[in-house]
């Protein structure tokens, strides 16, 4: 009841509640901060703290609905006392949300309405720039969501513009008037991580694996330095989507065992922290499942993928929203190893009728695991309609790496069909392709139809100099396969249930064999 005693009176609403959370005593939390919000509406800074602090509460509930409700009153009340700065604060944090939930059509409105707010806002350079920022961030995640990769590359450059700009800056220590503004996004250290991670997820999408693997080491080595003297824990959340990308791209690059180590590691920085793992889980069963199918493991892939399936959050699966960087995976194992589970599967993959997401890759990839299907099943027309229409896709948006597993399979199809000279017009681009990505499995797929068209052709020496090329790829496999498999990460493959474990038994040698994979 002490008059002018706000500041203290709502600090203390403020960390009760959070010792409450650390407490697990969310229900005790949440009514503590509603009373603040409610008695501090004459206090902007509280009142706009207090709002934020309940809507994260929500959102690591995972109740994004309340929590987008908060951040819509929160964004009116800035409004209303004269911050446009943090109003767009509020509203880039909704749209944010709205996004996971995947409320595209209120999305597009709201952050056309952001967009003008942070460009007609004059105020702190480095606070407009962090607007800026935020929303660059919004746009290329919701374009790489969409597997917009071609679409989205101005917003990514305009992005990468904008934090060189912000690394210039220097901080002003001159508080703003309006006791609302006093709030910052990020700070600019988090964002220059931040801005290499989106171009880490363009990179993967896109299939520029080595420009991926370059803007990941700097990344990390940035983080490294940041965890020293900070203990933020939206940094491991920045190394776990990290390693989670580089993982998919060594796997397609055919380091399996450098993989395996990774996987190892956000393994341990999930068992540091509950809510990582919560949201990560999903994510790091399905990589578990890929590197099972890299080493012929097929049962235990579907093993992992059933529970990245049971303990997903969000209704679109990683392993569906990354199809450009994981489904080609299976390509050349998959020729020789399918279940019949699978078939009912692809049966409900149907891109011409009623698929359940919006994202182009993800349509591109569907046809394609079509096109694939046919193929099994002997339809080759069929196959070949699905396939074009992956190319059409792929090609519209710059999908390197369907592009190159389309024109493998179409050039198998026209092989199987006695037709060579078309079949060595799709294999020639797919190997190039290949190469420049560059995906192991198309490069060997690809070398074993050369070898065999020009044998057909009776082209002796580029027959012979095929058969090096597969004979070369197929060393570097083996020997990856067999280390991969001699490593003691490799009993996670088993793990299906709780948390991570905490260490591993050495293997023996490997558990496949060596022949089925290729």
């Amino acid at each position: 009841q002490i008059p002018q005693f706000e500041d203290v009176k709502f600090e203390a609403a403020s960390l009760l509640s959070e010792l409450y959370c650390q407490e697990n005593s969310v229900d005790t939390a949440k009514p503590l901060l509603r009373k603040a919000i409610q008695i501090s509406q004459q206090t902007p800074y509280w009142h706009c703290r207090l709002l934020f602090q309940l809507a994260q509460l929500h959102t690591l509930e995972k109740d994004l609905v309340s929590a987008c409700d908060l951040l819509g009153v929160g964004a009116e009340y800035a409004r209303v006392v004269g911050s446009e700065y943090t109003r767009a604060l509020f509203l880039l944090s909704k749209g944010m949300l709205l996004l996971m939930e995947r409320k595209l059509q209120e999305v597009h409105p709201l952050l056309t309405l952001c967009g003008q707010i942070v460009e007609n806002w004059q105020g702190n350079p480095i606070q407009k720039e962090s607007l800026r920022v935020f929303f660059l961030v919004l746009q290329v995640t919701h374009y790489l969501d969409a597997g917009q990769v071609k679409s989205v590359k101005p917003c990514l450059k305009q992005l990468q513009q904008c934090i060189q700009t912000i690394s210039t800056l220097h901080d002003d220590e001159i508080l703003p008037s309006n006791p609302a503004d006093l709030f910052h996004w990020l700070p600019k250290e988090h964002m220059c991580v931040l801005v290499y991670l989106v171009t880490v997820m363009h990179s993967m999408q896109a299939g520029y694996l080595e420009k991926a693997q370059k803007y990941t080491d700097k990344a990390l080595m940035q983080l490294e330095k940041l965890k020293m003297l900070d203990c933020s824990p939206i940094l491991s959340s920045f190394q776990v989507i990290l390693l989670e990308h580089i993982i998919m791209c060594r796997l397609v690059t055919g380091h399996k065992a450098t993989a395996l180590q990774e996987i190892s590691q956000v393994c341990q920085l999930c068992q540091q922290s509950p809510r990582l793992f919560s949201n990560h889980a999903a994510q790091l069963h399905t990589l578990l499942g890929l590197y099972c199918i890299s080493v012929n493991c097929m049962d235990n892939a579907e093993a992992q993928f059933t529970t990245a399936l049971r303990v997903r959050f969000y209704s679109q699966i990683f392993f569906w929203k990354h199809g450009n960087g994981a489904w080609g995976c299976q390509c050349e194992f998959g020729r020789k190893t399918f279940h019949n589970s699978l078939y009912s599967l692809l049966e409900r993959i149907n891109p011409d009728h009623n698929f359940p997401v919006s994202s182009h890759c993800l349509r591109a990839a569907a046809f394609y695991i079509r096109g694939l299907f046919s193929f099994f099943q002997g339809r080759y027309n069929e196959a070949k309609r699905f396939l074009r229409e992956t190319l059409k896709m792929s090609n519209a948006e710059d999908l390197n790496r369907l592009t190159a597993c389309s024109l493998v399979l179409l050039g198998h199809i026209f092989y199987v069909l006695g037709n060579h000279r078309e079949s060595n017009n799709m294999v020639v681009p797919a190997m190039q392709l290949a190469s420049k990505i560059p995906d192991m499995s198309v490069q060997l797929w690809s070398s074993a139809l050369l070898r065999d068209l020009n044998k057909a052709c009776g082209n002796a020496m580029d027959a012979h100099e095929a058969a090096q090329m597969h004979q070369n790829f197929s060393q570097q496999l083996l020997q990856d396969h067999i280390e991969a498999c001699s490593l003691p990460e490799h009993n996670l493959i088993t793990w299906t249930d709780g948390p991570p474990p905490v260490q591993f038994q050495a293997q023996n040698g490997p558990t496949t064999s060596l022949a089925s994979l290729l």
